[in-house]
């Protein structure tokens, strides 16, 4: 029997929670979680300046024995965090009975906001490794997409009406690209962002003396992370590129869900979502198949976005240590991961069982009889009667087309001027749509190469 919570969230709601988030990206944003990085940062800092020969080695070897974050206790640290505001305090406090005579040494020179924002970077680069793993899952699907239907050819839309012919691979290629450079902007922003924090009250470390530094670069290397330049308490830009960085995974992610809710439209019928009895059905239209998955990821996207321009605002902070902004990040931060991760996570679903359907996009290239290929015509009549006069004579037939029905062709060869410069099968070659497709298939071609590239650096 599931055991019903208190849930006020799509995040923790019993019934969304695994459609917005997943459950591994939850667990290292959960409370316990967190305590879990803030009680390494306490450990690792007892060490660095036990090496440093700030505090007795007997004392970190105690710290780093006794202090756990399954012995704390919790009701104890909620009551007093609602008092303190913070949570570190309290930890403390826990951590000082857990070690004895050893506690007076935990916590020596450092400040609420080295331990959260260590922590928080700790936690920053579990979550990365996450979404980095999907991430790569949903690069390697569009990789096998756009090979896959490299040569498959579909009408092109511009402003929602039939444009061109492509190929379903050159989409496909098309948004690869765009997940392809999100992760070449991901390996660019880590090492600015995976940087520890360590600087005192007042970002000076007045309290370590002349040993602050050795004791900062000491910390940083056991946490496996970078040491700072210089304190950035205030200096919120590595967090707040990091958040606009999901905004701009999740936005290109919406772009493709967002494609594929059009195409999968019942006008359209090109692509559809992974068939699973019962998904996306209606209440009352049993034949109803809605693209729930991309729908998920749409609203995941807009609401990322929403927390990137809190992340921006967040940043405008006062002085040395913020009254304020260094809040919103709490509630930014680990949404953004979380809804990120469930995007990723319904986009490699869908992706991965996404349903093309060759046949009928090339049903959709001939609902307008040729007129989809009417700049070819044009372009290969340019030659011959000149380029206006080429334009002019098929913007009529196109007219005709409109008003008559029949081909373009058929009102093209009615024209005595075009007879006389094409033959009969070359003004059909004109108009096969699957002859002007210019350079799609070399597009995709490099495109592959160049995702592979990027795949092969990590």
């Amino acid at each position: 029997m599931i055991s019903l919570q208190s849930a006020s969230t799509v995040l923790d709601s019993m019934l969304f929670k695994d459609s917005f988030g997943t459950p591994a990206m939850r667990s290292i944003f959960s409370d316990q979680a967190a305590m879990h990085y803030c009680i390494a940062v306490e450990i690792a800092l007892a060490q660095a300046q036990a090496q440093c020969g700030l505090i007795p080695f007997k004392a970190a070897e105690t710290i780093a024995a006794c202090c756990r974050s399954e012995a704390l206790d919790w009701e104890r640290l909620k009551s007093e965090t609602e008092i303190v505001g913070y949570p570190i305090l309290p930890l403390v406090h826990q951590l000082v009975d857990m070690c004895g005579e050893a506690g007076g040494y935990v916590h020596w020179g450092a400040t609420t906001q080295d331990i959260m924002d260590s922590a928080l970077i700790l936690q920053l680069r579990d979550a990365i490794d996450l979404l980095e793993h999907d991430l790569l899952a949903v690069r390697a699907t569009l990789q096998a997409l756009a090979s896959k239907h490299r040569d498959t050819v579909m009408a092109g839309r511009t402003h929602l009406q039939q444009a061109l012919p492509i190929s379903f691979g050159l989409k496909a290629a098309v948004w690869l690209g765009m997940l392809d450079r999100q992760q070449q902007r991901l390996n660019e922003l880590k090492p600015r962002l995976l940087v520890g924090q360590f600087a005192g009250a007042a970002g000076t470390l007045a309290s370590l003396g002349d040993q602050g530094l050795e004791v900062q670069s000491a910390l940083m290397k056991a946490l496996g992370l970078g040491v700072p330049t210089v304190t950035w308490h205030v200096a919120r830009d590595n967090l707040g590129e990091v958040v606009n960085w999901l905004g701009l995974l999740t936005a290109s992610l919406g772009k493709i869900a967002f494609d594929v809710i059009l195409l999968a439209s019942t006008e359209v019928a090109e692509l559809a979502e992974p068939f699973v009895k019962g998904r996306g059905a209606s209440s009352t239209m049993p034949q109803k198949r809605n693209p729930i998955s991309s729908e998920l990821i749409l609203a995941s996207a807009k609401a990322v976005r929403q927390h990137a321009g809190l992340m921006l605002d967040a940043m405008v902070q006062d002085l040395e240590r913020g009254t304020g902004p260094w809040h919103a990040e709490w509630i930014a931060i680990p949404q953004s991961f979380m809804l990120s991760a469930g995007a990723l996570h319904q986009a490699a679903y869908m992706l991965g069982g996404l349903e093309v359907d060759a046949q009928r996009m090339r049903k959709n290239l001939d609902l307008t009889q040729g007129l989809i290929v009417a700049e070819a015509v044009m372009m290969g009549l340019a030659p011959h009667i000149g380029r206006q006069q080429a334009h002019d004579l098929v913007y009529d037939a196109c007219r005709a087309c409109h008003s008559q029905g029949g081909t373009l062709f058929e009102h093209l060869y009615a024209h005595a001027v075009i007879r006389d410069s094409l033959s009969e099968s070359q003004c059909l070659a004109l108009t096969d749509p699957t002859r002007y497709l210019g350079s799609a298939a070399a597009m995709v071609d490099r495109a592959l190469q160049a995702s592979l590239a990027i795949s092969a650096q990590r």
